[in-house]
C-alpha cells in the first residue's frame, strides 16, 4: 500500500498523531475545508513521513561545509567540467579571450556566461546523444572588459548582450562520459540581440509598441535568463528576471508610472549601463522596450533555425522558472515565482489539452490560459514546521475587481502589470519565490523561499509560510493540491524546512526547523531539482563569508533531500564566490550536471583551470560516481 493510500484510510486519531515531518492533520483539513468553503478532500493530506536520519534514499554520507576554490564532492564521486564561458560553438570560432578584449561577434558564438538553470533533451533514437539548454543569466563585468569597469561603448553593450540568454549545445557519451560536440549542427546561442516573437493575449499590444517594432510582436534579444522549464512536448522555457536592471533614463528627472516603480526601474539602471549606449534601453526615448521583456520564452533545442516565442499568456515579472505539470483532465500547468522581495507566486493552466501523441499541436498551447496567483492562510504558527491552506485566484479581466476601474483596460494589460493585477486580488507577498519544482513520485510542489531581509517592514506581515521578519536564511515552501489535481483552485501547505544555523541561533526560529544540523546547515535555497528516484536537490546562492549569522556554512553548495523522512545530507560544496546553480540528469541518472555560476564573482578564485592568474569562468560540471553507479542512490 502506497503512503497515500494509508493516508486515505487512516482514522482522525492517527492523522493527528503523524509525525512533526508528516504534511497536514486531519483537524487542519477541517479548517482547510472551512476556509476554502469546504471543498478540500482527504486525499489533500501528504505523506506521512518518519524520523530524520533514517533515510534509506540518500546513499552517501554527508560532506562538512568549505572554503577552498575547488568542487568537494563525497567519497566515490568524481567531476569534470563539460564547457565553461567562452568556448567556441563550433570548431573553427574564436577561442575565449582570457585578456578580455574578444570581440562581441565572437560571444555571439561562443558559450555565453553565468549559466544558471539547464535542461538535458535525449535523442529518442540515440541514448548516447543529447542537446542541452543552458540559460546566461548575466555577466561580470570585471571579467568581461580588459578595463573591468561598466561599458563604455556600444561595441562593449553588443558584447554584453551577446554575453546573456541562453546556449543550446549537443552532448554525446563516450566511454562512459558525458562530453560537449563542438560543431554540432544543433549548437546555438539566442542572445540579448537575437530576434524573438511575440505570442499570446499581449503581442501586438500598445503597450508593446515601439518605433523600431510598430507591430508589438517582435522583439530583439532575450536576456537576464534566471532558471527554466522543460515542456512535455520537448520544448525549452527560458525564464527572463531581472530585466529591469538593464533599463535607465538620459533624462533625470524622468517620472515614472506606477507599473514601472513597482516593476523596479530607476534613472540610473542598475549597475548594468547599457542605457547611455544603446537607445533600446533608454526610457526616455523607447519606454515601451522595458513592457517587451519579463517573459518567459518557448525554445526549440532540435530546431537550430526555429524562432524562439515569448509567452505573454504567463505573464509579466521576474521569472525565476517553469515548472510544468498536467491537470487531471490532461490541460499543461506551469508554476512560476516572481523573484523579488514581496511579490507571488504564479500558475498558469493552457485551455487546451496537451496532445501526447503529436508534439507540433503543442506549439501554441501555452498563447491560450488562465493565469491565477496564490494566497495563502496564517497556517497553525507552529514555529517549527508550520502548515496550513491555500487557493489559486485568478487573474482574468472582469473577474475579482481587475477591471478598468482598477487600473486594467483589458487582459492584455492585466499581464503586462501582472504584478499589480495580483495585489488587487490580494495575494501573498512571498520571501523572494524562486525555483518550484513538481515531484514525480506524489506532484507535492515544492518552491525555495530564498530570503526576505525586509520581512515585517514595508506592510510585509510576518506568518503563514514567510513566519520569520528579517529573513536572511529562506525556507523551502511545499503544497499538495487538492485531489491531488494540479487544476484544482484549492491546496494545502507546509515548509519541508526552515534554513537557519543553529551553531550562532540554538533552536528556532533562527535556529532552523528541526531537520536543520549543523552538519547540514545552509542558508538561501534557491535552485531545486527531483532526479527520478524522487531525491530532493537543493542548491544554495547565498551569503558564502562564513561569518556572522553563516558562520560554518562555508561556500555556497548542494544537498539532496529525502522529502519523506526530512533527512537532507550535503552533497557537493562550489568553489569561492559562486553560486551554485541548474540541475539536470542524463537519463540513465548516472551523471548529474550543475552549474557553477560566477566563481570569483568578488576575486579570490580561478576556477576552473587554476591557471597562475588566470581568469575564473563560470561551468557547467558533470559529476558521476566513481563506480558508474546512480547519483544519489
Amino acid at each position: 500500500m502506497s503512503l497515500l493510500e494509508e493516508n486515505q484510510s487512516t482514522d482522525l486519531e492517527k492523522m493527528v498523531g503523524l509525525s512533526r515531518r508528516g504534511f497536514i492533520s486531519a483537524g487542519a483539513l477541517c479548517g482547510a475545508a472551512m476556509f476554502l468553503g469546504g471543498n478540500l478532500l482527504s486525499r489533500s493530506v501528504l505523506a506521512a513521513s518518519v524520523s530524520a536520519g533514517n533515510s534509506s534514499l540518500l546513499g552517501f554520507d554527508s560532506i562538512p561545509a568549505a572554503t577552498s576554490d575547488v568542487i568537494s564532492l563525497p567519497k566515490g564521486y568524481k567531476s569534470s567540467v563539460l564547457i565553461s564561458w567562452g568556448q567556441p560553438l563550433s570548431k573553427n570560432g574564436p577561442a575565449f579571450d582570457p585578456s578580455g578584449n574578444g570581440s562581441a561577434a565572437a560571444q555571439e558564438v561562443q558559450f555565453g556566461d553565468n549559466n544558471d538553470g539547464m535542461s538535458l533533451f535525449a535523442f529518442p533514437d540515440d541514448k548516447n546523444r543529447a542537446l542541452m539548454a543552458i540559460n546566461n543569466e548575466y555577466t561580470n563585468y570585471r571579467y568581461l572588459y580588459p578595463h573591468g569597469g561598466m561599458p563604455q561603448s556600444a561595441e562593449e553593450v553588443r558584447k554584453a548582450l551577446a554575453c546573456e540568454g541562453v546556449s543550446v549545445i549537443e552532448v554525446q557519451r563516450k566511454s562512459g562520459q558525458w562530453q560537449f560536440v563542438q560543431g554540432s549542427r544543433y549548437n546555438r546561442r539566442i542572445h540579448g540581440n537575437s530576434p524573438l516573437r511575440i505570442g499570446g493575449p499581449a503581442a501586438g499590444h500598445e503597450l508593446l509598441k515601439t518605433s523600431a517594432d510598430p507591430s508589438g510582436k517582435k522583439v530583439l534579444g532575450t536576456f537576464q535568463n534566471c532558471a527554466n522549464g522543460k515542456t512535455p512536448w520537448g520544448t525549452y522555457l527560458t525564464c527572463e528576471e531581472n530585466f529591469t536592471d538593464c533599463f535607465g533614463s538620459s533624462n533625470a528627472e524622468l517620472k515614472f508610472d506606477a507599473a514601472q516603480k513597482r516593476y523596479g526601474v530607476v534613472a540610473t539602471s542598475k549597475e548594468i549601463n547599457w542605457h547611455p549606449h544603446d537607445p533600446r534601453f533608454d526610457m526616455a526615448k523607447n519606454p515601451n522596450e522595458l513592457n517587451r521583456h519579463g517573459w518567459v520564452v518557448e525554445i526549440d533545442p532540435f530546431d537550430p533555425q526555429s524562432t524562439p516565442v515569448k509567452r505573454t499568456a504567463l505573464g509579466r515579472f521576474k521569472h525565476e522558472n517553469a515548472a510544468l505539470a498536467e491537470t487531471a483532465d490532461g490541460h499543461a500547468v506551469v508554476y512560476m515565482g516572481d523573484d523579488e522581495r514581496g511579490e507571488f507566486i504564479y500558475k498558469f493552466v493552457s485551455r487546451d489539452k496537451i496532445n501526447h501523441r503529436n508534439a507540433k499541436a503543442n506549439r501554441d498551447i501555452l498563447d491560450h490560459g488562465t493565469l491565477y496567483v496564490a494566497k495563502f492562510d496564517a497556517g497553525d504558527s507552529n514555529p517549527d514546521h508550520p502548515k496550513g491552506q491555500g487557493q489559486w485566484i485568478e487573474l482574468s479581466h472582469g473577474k475579482n475587481g481587475i477591471d478598468a476601474s482598477s487600473g486594467f483596460a483589458d487582459q492584455a494589460e492585466v499581464l503586462i502589470h501582472a504584478r499589480l493585477a495580483a495585489s488587487v486580488v490580494g495575494a501573498t507577498r512571498m520571501d523572494r519565490p524562486e525555483w518550484i519544482v513538481v515531484s514525480p513520485k506524489d506532484g507535492q510542489v515544492y518552491c525555495t523561499l530564498t530570503n526576505n531581509a525586509k520581512r515585517g517592514e514595508d506592510g510585509q506581515p510576518v506568518g503563514g509560510p514567510n513566519p520569520r521578519e528579517k529573513n536572511v536564511y529562506g525556507q523551502i515552501l511545499r503544497w499538495r493540491t487538492d485531489r491531488d489535481d494540479h487544476g484544482s483552485n484549492t491546496f494545502a501547505w507546509d515548509l519541508f524546512v526552515v534554513a537557519g544555523n543553529p551553531g550562532v541561533h540554538a533552536g528556532t526560529p533562527k535556529g532552523g526547523s528541526s531537520n536543520i544540523t549543523p552538519q547540514n546547515m545552509f542558508n538561501s535555497p534557491d535552485g531545486l531539482g527531483f532526479d527520478d528516484a524522487g531525491r530532493l536537490w537543493i542548491l544554495t546562492d547565498g551569503d558564502s563569508s562564513n561569518a556572522g549569522d553563516f558562520a560554518g556554512m562555508g561556500n555556497n553548495q548542494m544537498l539532496c533531500a529525502d522529502p519523506v523522512t526530512g533527512e537532507i545530507r550535503r552533497f557537493m560544496v562550489g568553489p569561492i564566490g559562486c553560486e551554485v546553480t541548474g540541475i539536470s540528469f542524463s537519463p540513465d541518472q548516472k551523471t548529474l550536471f550543475v552549474g557553477i555560476q560566477h566563481p570569483g564573482e568578488n576575486g579570490g578564485s580561478t576556477f576552473p583551470e587554476h591557471l597562475p592568474n588566470g581568469k575564473p569562468r563560470s561551468s557547467v560540471m558533470a559529476i558521476s560516481r566513481e563506480d558508474g553507479g546512480i547519483v544519489g542512490a
